[in-house]
């Protein structure tokens, strides 16, 4: 399952886990089959989720062990490093999980990394029946933890919630689908499509509400990234403050490495998780400051129109062992990253809230006819507070 982070981590939930039933379908005093394996997958994913915010670069995973109609063991992936969903579940069930069906919401994998083959460890405690929800698309695994378990005899259903497990993962799957981190553009912004107004003032566009999801997203991120434009306007800290988890690394994009005297992405650094991204000739500003406040230095290329080459620095992320990012803006860097075709989801908050002239959310994306406009697709809309939470997917033109 998964993999270890290289260095020494969806929509907000899983979608239709929750809303799936929890109590068993009878027929005739009976649970039908393909009913329970739907139950007990639903179960599964509900633990899964568990681990939000704390697997990464690994899956969330969950796994439930049933046998002769009674759960006897279930367990998730915590953390990375931590056992895998079917051990902690096999840990719990014992002696009972011979002859007994494991649902578990990823394919079980076969290779050892910071922990031992998930296939093995089912095949040694003699279960008689896998079920999982999705293949792995981890290349260590896709379909040999599947294979691995077949030749040992044990029964294997596959795709059950297959949908609902790789939404719940969409960074894991979508890092391994495009060979590089899974990129999230969040953008908070006026009905009429303002992020700030013509004074530059910003807070708040959105409501506490709307800003606590997003500390949400940033806790489920492995990496934070925004431009100087919002260092110096802004001066956030790009901590998480209003949800459950982790702080993500901290990652500032600048052509020009000229930070502000004040500036709390250098000076609270504590965790030593602050990155500056830039090109080689600036580094060279920065001596100092990276060595006072120990800084995480990125070297970036520089593109034609002396910007930084954002494909460049998406390929030093995934170098550097991160898995997705949160783009968080502003308006220039959210507008590049568009243009660059790097945006797997854009969830945007809106406020109901007119602000007339002032900062664009998004600038020119060079589109010229309304055919040829981004299409974003499938719209989610929730509510957060007063504000609109809109997920969606843009539909990138090959």
């Amino acid at each position: 399952m998964g993999e270890e982070r290289k260095r020494g981590g969806v929509c907000p939930s899983a979608a239709g886990a929750h809303h799936l039933p929890i109590t068993p379908i009878l027929d005739r005093g009976f649970l039908v089959a393909e009913q329970a394996d739907m139950v007990y997958m639903a179960r599964a994913l509900r633990l899964a989720t568990k681990g939000r915010g704390r697997t990464s670069p690994n899956p969330m995973v969950g796994a439930v062990i049933v046998k002769d109609g009674r759960v006897v063991g279930e367990g998730w992936h915590r953390r990375a490093g931590s056992d895998h969903a079917e051990v902690a579940a096999l840990k719990k069930a014992g002696a009972e999980a011979a002859g007994a069906t494991v649902y578990v919401t990823l394919e079980p994998c076969c290779h050892t990394g910071n922990t031992g083959p998930c296939t093995d460890a089912l095949i040694a405690a003699g279960v008689s029946r896998v079920v999982y929800a999705s293949i792995d698309p981890d290349p260590r695994v896709r379909g040999r933890g599947d294979r691995r378990l077949r030749r040992a005899g044990i029964a294997v259903t596959a795709g059950v919630l297959k949908q609902e497990t790789q939404q719940l993962n969409e960074a894991f799957f979508g890092y391994h689908r495009n060979g590089r981190p899974f990129i999230t553009l969040k953008l908070a912004q006026s009905l009429d499509g303002r992020i700030a107004t013509h004074t530059g003032d910003s807070k708040w566009i959105s409501s506490p509400q709307a800003r606590r999801a997003g500390h949400k997203l940033r806790a489920e991120a492995d990496a934070v990234v925004v431009g100087m434009g919002t260092v110096r306007q802004d001066n956030p800290s790009l901590t998480v403050r209003m949800a459950r988890g982790s702080n993500p690394f901290r990652v500032i994009v600048t052509s020009s490495a000229d930070f502000p005297r004040s500036c709390r992405l250098l000076s609270d650094n504590s965790d030593l998780k602050t990155v500056v991204a830039t090109t080689e000739k600036r580094v060279a500003r920065l001596g100092r400051q990276l060595r006072r406040h120990n800084l995480i230095y990125w070297q970036v290329k520089a593109g034609r129109d002396r910007r930084l080459d954002l494909h460049d620095f998406v390929r030093k992320a995934d170098a550097f062992g991160l898995r997705s990012l949160l783009v968080e803006g502003g308006a220039e860097l959210a507008t590049s990253f568009l243009k660059a075709g790097l945006v797997d989801k854009l969830v945007l908050f809106v406020a109901p809230k007119l602000l007339g002239s002032g900062v664009e959310a998004i600038g020119d994306l060079g589109i010229s006819k309304v055919d040829k406009g981004l299409v974003l697709e499938p719209a989610t809309v929730a509510t957060a507070g007063p504000d609109l939470m809109i997920s969606c997917y843009p539909k990138w033109r090959k």
